[in-house]
């Protein structure tokens, strides 16, 4: 006679966040302690995240694993019972391979769910105590990479055509070529256009590089900065954008404060 079936647990997709352990969510934090096999990728995660992981526990660094290879590890365990966390650097919704992923999960039959990190960028724009989207100097965002050795861009995502709306840009993977992107920037930004690097944003290694368009890439490569490192350019980094940023509709002492009862939002 066999006994009870152990129930099925689906797979936990985990942002770990930017890299402190103290930026994981709660929710983060309590599947890692839980979880009986934690799958992490070594090359971008702070260490300490780990010891928040049960001592019992199966850890898998995946730097040097390809993606079948994952994902096969991931159907073994779930498919044996134990509670599986596939965690992933930054916030799951960028960059982090989770449909490719996802997707051979969902063939395979095991179900799986996702927890959302404090992503990268954001972190590195609190490290410079900068809001992204000034009034009246800027009111967007654009996440975006770029391409050398690795996936192709789409034709329609150029970053000419992303530098013409003057958002603030947020560049990942982008730390090799930087100075070939200052140079493309040039034209639409203007060489005196504000520019912060961060390296592994709260993490023990942390380096945060100020500059301009045309002076950062001497910073980037005199530090000899390859990975792990976000690119934020636009005027609203600047300690006093021009024009002078100026105040939200939200807080406008002018507003009809009425208008939030029929639901309107500032």
């Amino acid at each position: 006679m066999t006994g009870p079936m152990k129930p099925v647990s689906a797979v936990q997709f985990v942002g770990a966040g930017p890299g402190a352990a103290d930026l994981l969510t709660l929710r983060a934090a309590r599947l890692l302690s839980e979880a009986d096999v934690v799958l992490y990728p070594g090359s971008y995660l702070d260490a300490a995240i780990l010891d928040i992981c049960s001592r019992a526990g199966d850890l898998i660094d995946t730097q040097d694993l390809n993606l079948d290879a994952i994902i096969a590890r991931i159907v073994a365990a779930q498919q044996a019972g134990l509670r599986v966390v596939r965690l992933v650097s930054g916030d799951p919704t960028l960059y982090s391979a989770v449909f490719e992923q996802t997707r051979r999960l969902d063939a395979a039959g095991v179900p799986w769910s996702v927890t959302p990190g404090v992503p990268a960028y954001a972190a590195a724009a609190a490290r410079v105590g900068r809001e992204l989207t000034v009034p009246l100097v800027t009111q967007s965002v654009v996440l975006t990479r770029t391409q050398q050795r690795s996936t192709p861009m789409p034709e329609s995502e150029s970053l000419a055509a992303f530098a013409a709306t003057r958002a603030t840009l947020v560049l990942h993977l982008a730390i090799t070529r930087i100075r070939l992107i200052m140079a493309e920037l040039t034209s639409s930004h203007g060489p005196d256009c504000p520019v912060v690097v961060v390296y592994r944003a709260s993490q023990p290694q942390e380096l945060v590089l100020r500059g301009t368009v045309v002076d950062i890439a001497d910073q980037v490569e005199a530090a000899g900065l390859r990975q792990a490192a976000v690119i934020l350019v636009g005027r609203a980094l600047a300690d006093r954008p021009d024009p002078c940023g100026g105040d939200s509709h939200l807080y406008d002492p002018c507003r009809d404060r009425s208008a939030q009862q029929t639901g309107e939002r500032g």
